[in-house]
């Protein structure tokens, strides 16, 4: 597509964030797949989310199940008033199908 350009308004975060929220037990090559970034990437951003509060993984069996608390607010403080439910409402709203 002519003029088509390589920056979105959701970050990388946000997409895995949204992608784990419609599936719990996705795994993660197919959220990179999704997302369209490399598995080692998304990875790193469950990690980060991770640490961040936002998840938590649970083992189950041979799978992860991840659960996302969406009470945590949002990191920049341009929109710290909001929250990660707002994100994932968000996706819904939009119909993200990654």
């Amino acid at each position: 597509m002519a003029g088509e350009t390589s920056w979105t308004f959701l970050t990388n975060h946000s997409h895995v964030l949204i992608c784990l929220a419609q599936d719990s037990t996705a795994r993660l090559r197919d959220v990179a797949v999704q997302v369209g970034i490399t598995e080692r990437a998304v990875q790193r951003i469950v990690t980060e989310l991770e640490e961040g509060g936002v998840l938590v993984r649970h083992r189950d069996g041979r799978r992860n199940r991840y659960e996302i608390n969406p009470e945590v607010s949002l990191r920049h403080p341009l929109e710290a008033h909001r929250s990660i439910r707002e994100i994932i409402a968000l996706g819904e709203k939009l119909s993200i199908d990654l």
